[in-house]
């Protein structure tokens, strides 16, 4: 099973620890994540214009069984992901830190949100509501 991880894009990484944290929790349950930021543009060392970097990003979400959508920070970008992946018929899984507004939008979509206070809440989520392995299914 891979997931897409669609979250707040920092030109300076700021936020990698997040998206490390979130992958981790994923991947304690079989769960391979791909994030453009990390897999795509690596870390920054690659660039691409606004339209590839789109289609890339479409591309990437049509490769995954699951979007998971980190709405800890709201980005434009998070949204278009989000509403790519439901018109694509692709479960939507909406996780925020504790505190974090989630539009009502957003919460149309998702199949689920979830709020978490550590990555360590995250792991026990996952673990709750996904098999290990391939199943896209939640439990």
């Amino acid at each position: 099973m891979q997931a897409y991880l669609a979250i707040k894009y920092h030109a300076d990484n700021a936020n990698r620890d997040r998206i490390k944290g979130i992958s981790a929790a994923l991947a304690a349950r079989g769960i391979r994540t791909l994030c453009i930021a990390r897999d795509v543009e690596q870390w920054g060392a690659v660039h691409f214009d606004p339209h590839t970097l789109m289609q890339k990003s479409f591309d990437a979400i049509d490769a995954c069984d699951l979007v998971v959508v980190d709405l800890t920070e709201k980005g434009v970008g998070i949204g278009i992901e989000a509403g790519y992946a439901h018109a694509r018929h692709i479960p939507i899984v909406t996780i925020a830190q504790t505190g974090a507004d989630i539009s009502e939008t957003l919460r149309g979509i998702s199949d689920e949100v979830w709020f978490y206070e550590a990555y360590s809440d995250l792991e026990a989520y996952f673990a709750k509501h996904f098999r290990t392995g391939h199943n896209t299914k939640a439990t």
